[in-house]
């Protein structure tokens, strides 16, 4: 079974989505004139702009719920993960897929608030609902609708309770079985409650936990200073193959990197549009450049703590062999949580090891939960025609097998399965934003315009040319009627 997913991995992971990811967060770089350095100032304000609603959640809530899905194992085990097999090198492409993929993020969350439509009083949208409203490929959006099912409601939930039995074990000796029932209790307790219990607990525990996280790593970082540029210079020596023992690992270092933040940022894997498109805006580019900031905030932030952690402290080890250095992250350590605990109980004696622990469990948890919300997503979109409620009932009760079978299996299976599920999404989600790249750019042209007429943008696509937009084309005819309301009393109290 190993092998065979091993191989299904192999071909869904070849060189060309690695050159995918990259290439297309690249060109809609340029096509933006690189918005993720152009707007970070009016990313970070639109973070807390605009309120929730009966329907929507706040652009924060919003944001907190994609961090949810974005801050995970991936940040913690992922970089271990990359670190070993990549090199440190892999650390500087996981940076580039995270700036490269700012603008990617922008892309696919701005449609998905285009396209996004009302569904039992919640605003719902995502991939599917814009590969049938924006491409006019139906075929195609359930597709996708049911691959990203079978991803985040079978395979990737059980990446993350890998992590987090492994980390409690190896912490504090609780056995995964212990670990796998808390899990199911705990999710059927947030995922039964529905989508504004998901946002209220999303909005709680991400920004704390992820605050807390870079303080810890902080504390490293300055206790071991001195360290700093050599790690710098050993980042960027394995990245391009500048040192002679890492010649042979540029491939590796990309591959990793690349793979593992994709995992980790998620951007352009089509998970972030699902929330995006559950706040109350009023222009798309608006949550679009929200989640542009996310990725930021998860890579450049979270995934650089983790692994400034394992490099300031030398949490690795290069092992010579016919003059050619072979990476093999700590000895005797396996690659994943174990090796993030080693380090920061190295660096931290006695509190290194439980805090990562309970970060993972913070870390991984609000990640399922986020992963419930994107497989409702998109049994939301199937049910649209035809109301089918055991399917959402079924979503539930298999998440938490799948939580409680992830907790106990091995990490390797785990890891791959997940792997299988974020390149079979990031696939079929690239080239869909590729082929809609207009629409979000004509959003993103329509902002900056009403920006700089001093304007709060509003968005009319019936003005803009943008088809099928149904939700926002109702909203501008009503915001008209209002206006047009407005303005005749104001005449006829002055004709009075």
């Amino acid at each position: 079974m190993q092998e065979l997913v091993n191989t299904i991995n192999g071909i869904i992971w070849s060189p060309a989505l690695i050159a995918l990811c990259l290439g297309a967060g690249l060109y809609f770089s340029i096509r933006s004139r690189f918005l993720q350095v152009r707007h970070a100032r009016e990313m970070t304000r639109l973070m807390i702009d605009g309120k929730a609603s009966d329907q929507g959640v706040s652009s924060f809530q919003a944001l907190t719920m994609t961090l949810a899905g974005r801050v995970g194992t991936g940040n913690i085990a992922g970089v271990a993960t990359a670190i070993t097999f990549g090199g440190p090198g892999a650390v500087f492409w996981m940076w580039a897929v995270a700036f490269l993929g700012a603008s990617s993020a922008f892309v696919e969350s701005t449609l998905g608030q285009v396209y996004k439509e009302p569904i039992n009083g919640q605003y719902r949208g995502g991939p599917a609902f814009y590969i049938e409203k924006g491409l006019g490929m139906k075929w195609y959006a359930w597709i996708f609708a049911i691959a990203t099912v079978f991803a985040t409601g079978l395979l990737l939930p059980g990446v993350q309770a890998n992590s987090i039995g492994s980390g409690l074990q190896t912490a504090m000796g609780i056995d995964p079985n212990v670990t796998a029932a808390i899990l199911a209790i705990a999710l059927g307790f947030i995922i039964f409650g529905g989508v504004k219990r998901i946002a209220t607990f999303a909005e709680i525990v991400v920004p704390f936990m992820a605050l807390g996280y870079i303080i810890v790593a902080c504390v490293v970082i300055l206790l071991n200073l001195h360290q700093l540029p050599g790690v710098l210079k050993l980042i960027f020596s394995s990245a391009f193959g500048l040192d002679a023992g890492f010649g042979a690992m540029i491939g590796m270092a990309i591959q990793w990197g690349v793979k593992r933040g994709v995992y980790s940022n998620e951007a352009g894997q089509g998970t972030g549009p699902h929330a995006s498109s559950a706040a109350e805006v009023t222009h798309p580019a608006k949550q679009g450049l929200v989640q542009g900031f996310s990725v930021y905030i998860d890579t450049l932030l979270v995934c650089s703590a983790t692994a400034f952690m394992l490099l300031i402290t030398g949490q690795y080890n290069v092992e010579g062999a016919g003059g050619k250095a072979i990476y093999t992250g700590v000895q005797g350590v396996a690659a994943g949580p174990g090796y993030v605990q080693t380090a920061l109980e190295n660096a931290l004696p006695g509190f290194g090891s439980v805090f990562v622990a309970i970060a993972l469990f913070f870390f991984a948890f609000t990640t399922i939960v986020a992963y419930y919300y994107i497989a409702e997503t998109n049994i939301a979109y199937i049910n649209r025609k035809v109301h089918r409620p055991w399917l959402t009932f079924a979503l539930k009760v298999a998440m938490m097998i799948a939580t409680v079978y992830g907790t106990v299996k091995t990490a390797d299976m785990a890891w791959a399965l997940g792997d299988i599920g974020v390149g079979l999404m990031a696939w079929l989600n690239l080239v869909a934003i590729l082929l809609l790249r207009n629409v979000a750019f004509k959003c993103l042209n329509d902002y900056e315009a009403q920006k700089a007429a001093g304007l709060d943008p509003q968005f009319d696509p019936v003005a803009m040319g943008i088809d099928n937009a149904d939700y926002w084309k109702v909203r501008a005819a009503k915001r008209l009627e209002s206006m047009a309301g407005a303005d005749g009393k104001a005449a006829l109290k002055v004709g009075s």
